[in-house]
């Protein structure tokens, strides 16, 4: 371990690397996916300063969803993946977004429904609202943390939507993401089946209508039921990037977790192959409309 973190800087939590980028042989597509949740480098130092045990502070994690778009490589899209964990950094957050009650130093600000529940770009809770912290951190931790993981996780973020721009006149970004089963069981209705994947796109201002309908169409085919911007209509990554009056669109994707993992102890099922090979499946699709989409976007 100590080898390991002999690159860090002056401030010994902060591993040589923010992010994993797979890029393909041959980019061929304009989607790009990105996994700004599934981060799971659990630094010692960070699990010392948490009042929570490995499975609870795991408990917000999108755990192992780069792992279900591992495939997007291989149909030329690259894949972006965080390496820390949401409970450290919530890079789908805004780095503004600091939370008074869990930094030190910071004013509070007019309401913001995501700090005010605890959810800001320094998360104060996990899932079920269990607090992470036993008191502050310093702003100065947190600056650190924004300024080595975030605004990695981002610069790399933008430097692929340019490239997709530049290389194919459009950008596709797929925002991968999971969700608890019980947050798509409070928001079911009564006499229908629930859904397994919710699709969001900030209600049309964050993608186009035709990209919609063919990540929508690919996950269908696959046998998952899908639906739109409830309850998940897409957070900060999708409202800053998704502009698709400029050709650039953002959809944000949220699974079942119960499709493919146990949440209760934060380890995949024993069929979850099957269920990758399923999602192996969307994403070939999801990448090859976007190739198919290349003339009509050079026009």
């Amino acid at each position: 371990m100590k080898g390991r973190y002999s690159q860090m800087n002056k401030d010994k939590m902060m591993p040589p690397h923010a992010f994993q980028l797979t890029r393909p042989a041959q980019t061929t597509t304009p989607v790009i996916f990105s996994s700004p949740h599934s981060g799971r480098d659990y630094h010692p130092q960070f699990l010392r300063q948490s009042v929570l045990d490995m499975r609870a502070i795991r408990s917000s994690e999108d755990a192992f969803v780069d792992q279900l778009f591992a495939a997007a490589p291989d149909h030329g899209a690259p894949l972006l993946a965080a390496r820390a964990p949401r409970a450290f950094i919530d890079l789908n957050r805004a780095p503004d977004e600091l939370d008074p009650s869990v930094v030190e130093g910071i004013a509070r600000a007019p309401h913001n429904p995501r700090i005010s529940s605890g959810l800001g770009v320094i998360p104060r809770v996990v899932a079920a609202g269990q607090s992470i912290y036993r008191g502050k951190m310093a702003l100065s931790e947190a600056e650190l943390r924004i300024r080595h993981y975030w605004h990695p996780y981002h610069d790399m973020l933008r430097q692929l939507l340019d490239e997709a721009q530049a290389r194919f006149g459009e950008a596709v970004l797929i925002d991968c993401h999971s969700m608890p089963h019980e947050a798509i069981e409070a928001h079911g209705r009564a006499g229908r089946p629930l859904p397994e994947v919710v699709l969001g796109d900030r209600f049309g201002a964050a993608a186009s209508a035709d990209v919609m309908d063919l990540v929508e169409a690919a996950f269908g085919r696959a046998g998952l039921r899908v639906v739109r911007n409830a309850p998940f209509a897409g957070a900060y990554i999708a409202q800053t990037y998704g502009r698709p009056s400029r050709s650039q669109h953002v959809v944000q994707v949220e699974i079942d977790r119960a499709l493919y993992m146990d949440e209760s102890t934060v380890a995949p099922r024993a069929d979850f192959h099957q269920f990758n090979d399923v999602m192996a499946d969307v994403v070939a699709e999801i990448a090859s409309f976007g190739a198919s989409r290349l003339p009509l976007a050079a026009e």
